[in-house]
């Protein structure tokens, strides 16, 4: 479980494909506070420290967590953002996350408020994937609060604060990211789905 409060960003140090599942390689500025079979989000996906060296460790993601996420897009030195999951008895500075990305958007848009940034994205609209005006959604394992909602699309804002300390500065228009919904909206689109039936 994560809170999506990032935590770092890493660095994509090594691609390796091994029949279907890739392995990556990232450096982090915490690798040296991780153990083997540990679980890190990255970018919001969950995945298991695999091995480490030095500075460096290694994740595998296998191809269904490549087909539903951005991790299929990742270059050699791209920055990702880094969660470790919480503890108990710590604050929950963000909302309860799973680290299961449910699926993927596009930045449509960038709107630049002169001290904050408002960034819009588009989804393929499915039962869940419910967003609500002040609700909280994950992108890319970040923990936001929801602007404006419809359909298929939402925005966030973002503080510069967030956007220096996460990936979000390096979005632009195409930009695809890794989306959760909220947990407790989808059970209740769920729940709202069965009884329709």
């Amino acid at each position: 479980m994560f809170s999506g409060i990032i935590e770092a960003l890493g660095r994509i140090e090594k691609i390796e494909k091994e029949e279907t599942n890739v392995h990556f390689t990232v450096s982090s500025p915490f690798t040296h506070e991780l153990k083997i079979d540990q679980s890190v989000a990255h970018n919001g996906a969950c995945l298991t420290v695999v091995a480490i060296s030095g500075d460096q460790y290694v994740v595998t993601a296998i191809q269904e967590t490549i087909l539903k996420t951005n991790l299929g897009t990742w270059q050699l030195g791209d920055k990702v953002n880094l969660e470790r999951c919480i503890q108990l008895g710590d604050r929950i500075d963000g909302h309860m996350v799973q680290g299961h990305v449910d699926t993927t958007a596009q930045c449509i848009e960038v709107i630049n408020h002169q001290g904050s940034w408002e960034y819009v994205f588009k989804y393929q609209a499915k039962e869940g994937f419910v967003t609500v005006p002040k609700g909280s959604i994950t992108v890319n394992g970040v923990s936001l609060t929801v602007v404006q909602s419809e359909v298929d699309q939402f925005s966030v804002a973002i503080i510069p604060y967030t956007y220096e300390h996460t990936n979000f500065h390096a979005f632009q228009v195409g930009t695809t990211v890794n989306l959760e919904f909220d947990i407790i909206g989808k059970y209740v689109a769920r729940y709202m789905s069965l009884k329709q039936g």
